[in-house]
């Protein structure tokens, strides 16, 4: 029996989904598991719109979002817009 790698960006395609997958990505508070999980989004959402959206070249939204890089902030921000989300900050203690 073969097991098949799973493909989350399969399973992003209601806007409540997405931002609960976002939110855990981001909880886990390991920025390259939360690029990746930005990178399941905008797969899900289509990478050449999200280029053309945000202006970002494909090749370089790969690269940004495939968790080995460190990107730039404005790059992650331009795809969060791209994909009608932000992020929001909230205080996590007294």
């Amino acid at each position: 029996m073969e097991i098949q790698d799973l493909d989350i960006s399969e399973y992003l395609d209601d806007p409540e989904v997405i931002a609960e997958y976002l939110n855990a990505a981001i909880e886990e508070n390991d920025p390259a598991f939360f690029l990746r999980a930005v990178g399941d989004v905008a797969k899900a959402r289509g990478m050449t719109n999200i280029s053309k959206e945000s202006g970002v070249k494909r090749e370089a939204l790969y690269r940004a979002l495939s968790g080995n890089v460190q990107p730039k902030f404005d790059t992650i921000m331009k795809v969060l817009r791209a994909v009608n989300f932000k992020l929001k900050v909230e205080q996590s203690g007294p």
